[in-house]
């Protein structure tokens, strides 16, 4: 089993990659293979509703974006991490989450799902609520802790000065090793449930 972890944070190695860091390690010592992808100082534009999404692709994307949603596709868990920019998700990260999920078309579904949001002082849960907001709409199972994940942290580091939030993120590993291995265990016995076809309305007549 995998787990891809999504920096979209525009620094490589600041709190938002240790946060990860923290979870990855703790999933991977209950053998699940883990690997954090750095997007945050990537160049992605929005998507812009065009409609010509192919193959679970965004139809501007370069062969490194469509590597990156590939291994996403493949694997058997998503954890995201964005840093908290005004109360909200890093530009960036909002970006490519738009370009992931909206072209999915049900590649998603039943995966499981952990965000954390890392924060200097304030704006984590909306953050954090935002992230998750892709896994719900797209029917993947959320892993949760004890708390919501927001970890704080200014200075490349000060995250681990964070105990309660530290402590938070290896037990949402721990959760989300365990869900993983249910729905890995169980496949044979309990296939997942088809999907209902789905009505659409809208609210402007």
């Amino acid at each position: 089993m995998k787990v891809i972890a999504i920096n979209g944070s525009p620094k490589p190695k600041g709190n938002t990659y240790l946060a990860l860091k923290t979870a990855c390690d703790e999933l991977e010592k209950q053998s699940i293979e883990t690997e954090i992808i750095h997007v945050g100082n990537m160049e992605i534009k929005g998507c812009i509703s065009c409609g010509r999404c192919t193959e679970g692709h965004c139809v501007f994307s370069d062969e490194k974006l469509r590597g990156i949603v590939d291994k996403i596709h493949e694997a058997d868990g998503l954890l995201l991490g964005s840093p908290v920019y005004y109360a909200s998700i890093a530009g960036t990260m909002k970006c490519f989450l738009d370009r992931l999920f909206y072209p999915s078309r049900g590649r998603m579904r039943l995966k499981v799902g952990a965000a954390v949001a890392v924060l200097r002082r304030s704006g984590g849960v909306t953050t954090f609520d935002q992230l998750n907001n892709y896994f719900l709409i797209s029917e993947m199972m959320v892993a949760p802790s004890f708390y919501w994940n927001a970890v704080h942290g200014a200075a490349p580091g000060e995250v681990f000065e964070d105990a309660e939030g530290i402590s938070g993120l290896k037990n949402l590993a721990n959760n989300m090793a365990w869900m993983l291995n249910i729905k890995e265990y169980s496949k044979d016995s309990y296939p997942v449930p088809e999907p209902v076809e789905r009505a659409w309305t809208n609210f402007v007549r």
